[in-house]
């Protein structure tokens, strides 16, 4: 019954960049006293540090945590700004604020200035020594942590960085969402499995929003339970608005709760990678796009996205695109829950690229050297889609080359774009 809420819950921790520094609010609260009370019982003297050379020592250590704390927000917004203005906006959830180590590094400057402030509050007439003694560590902890971060963002925001950190990302989701290997084509549909007479519709209620994953276990056992069928109109990804229809319900499942089928549903502002394999695409074709624009012009950038493509999309082709209908153990049809198939994936790779790529030499020739190393290594049943789209990119290229050595060179595949082993003309 809780499983929305905790997915909320889960979702806003992730990609929130306080999350972390909050909860070390407390872990320092704690540390220091756990710190004064095992001094006190150790009566532990090496460091030699006077009241007034332990109150420099710590107020360098506060001052300076709070300075980087000051500096990596200032660089990070900064930062946001330009990546969503050079790659896409898209990235700053899935990238920047969901990212680890600027989370844990910062988490660890909130720490350590607590941890100064607790311990100099403290020093009066006597010096706590191991007190002082994990917080001088912690300071030094933090000045090499902080080094770290501006070099590990200085790359962080680098276009290969972000398009391999989005594929990689991507091809977790397409094994989670995918998890079995293609065994040859699809069944043809034998029009076996009828929804039947609608009993019911139950259209969305509250904010309109985004789909973001669905507990299809949930809505398969009550269909089950109900002797009914459930549909689950929209597609993971597509924005809902109030009031549009979000369940079908047939027979049985009719009789089913409302609040048990919206429980099973979470919706957000904006799309993500959590159960929606195309927004990895999405994200990486924005990155693309955005760098064939005239008023960026970096098609080697492009060419960098498409490689990701590539990856992805040789993944999709070797798993097994299940059908949209979702059976019980008796083989009873329970769900209907639409996933994208491999016409869709196709379609969304290609399409926009070999548009507003059309007239570039790296970008035909690697889309061109992208399909023919798909239809070497993916099982024949995927080769008709991929056969379609290399002749709609020749005619394209036939289109915008009329030098017939440009057009030459535009007919032959190449893995780097340009300046890559290619085969003779």
């Amino acid at each position: 019954m809780y499983w929305s809420l905790g997915q909320r819950a889960g979702r806003a921790f992730r990609s929130s960049l306080w999350s972390v520094p909050l909860i070390a609010i407390p872990f320092a609260l704690v540390a220091t006293r756990i710190l004064h009370w095992l001094d006190a019982r150790i009566e532990w003297s090496f460091l030699g540090f006077g009241v007034s050379g332990a109150q420099a020592l710590l107020q360098a250590v506060s001052t300076a945590t709070l300075s980087f704390m000051v500096f990596t927000f200032g660089s990070l917004l900064i930062a946001i700004q330009v990546a969503s203005g050079t790659l896409t906006p898209r990235i700053i959830a899935t990238t920047l604020l969901q990212n680890l180590v600027i989370r844990y590094t910062v988490g660890l400057f909130m720490f350590t200035w607590l941890l100064a402030i607790g311990v100099q509050n403290r020093i009066e007439q006597k010096v706590y020594e191991l007190p002082l003694l994990v917080a001088g560590i912690f300071g030094v902890l933090s000045f090499a942590a902080f080094f770290y971060l501006i070099d590990y963002a200085s790359r962080l925001l680098r276009p290969i960085t972000v398009l391999s950190n989005v594929g990689t990302s991507g091809l977790a989701v397409i094994a989670n969402v995918y998890p079995q290997t293609s065994q040859g084509p699809a069944p043809a549909a034998d029009g076996g499995h009828k929804p039947g007479t609608l009993a019911r519709r139950i259209a969305h209620e509250g904010t309109s929003g985004s789909v973001l994953a669905v507990n299809v276990a949930t809505l398969t056992h009550a269909a089950k339970a109900a002797d009914g069928l459930i549909e689950f109109v929209p597609q993971v990804g597509d924005f809902v608005a109030v009031d549009e229809p979000l369940f079908n319900l047939y027979g049985g499942a009719g009789a089913i709760d409302d609040d048990v089928l919206r429980e099973a549903v979470t919706f957000g502002s904006e799309r993500t990678m959590e159960q929606d394999p195309t927004f990895a695409f999405r994200i990486v074709i924005d990155i693309a796009l955005k760098a064939l624009s005239p008023a960026i012009n970096d098609p080697t950038t492009a060419v960098l996205a498409i490689d990701q493509l590539h990856r992805m999309l040789r993944s999709v082709g070797t798993r097994n695109l299940r059908t949209d209908e979702i059976e019980d153990a008796a083989g009873d049809l329970r769900v209907i829950f639409r996933t994208p198939n491999w016409e869709d994936f196709v379609h969304l790779a290609f399409s926009e690229i070999r548009f507003y790529g059309s007239t570039n030499l790296q970008i035909v020739r690697r889309l061109r050297a992208m399909i023919e190393n798909l239809m070497q290594t993916l099982p024949a049943h995927r080769q008709q889609e991929l056969l379609g789209q290399l002749e709609l990119l020749e005619r394209a290229v036939k289109k915008a080359f009329e030098n017939p050595e440009e057009l030459a060179l535009a007919l032959v595949g190449d893995t780097q774009g340009l300046g890559g082993h290619a085969a003779s003309t």
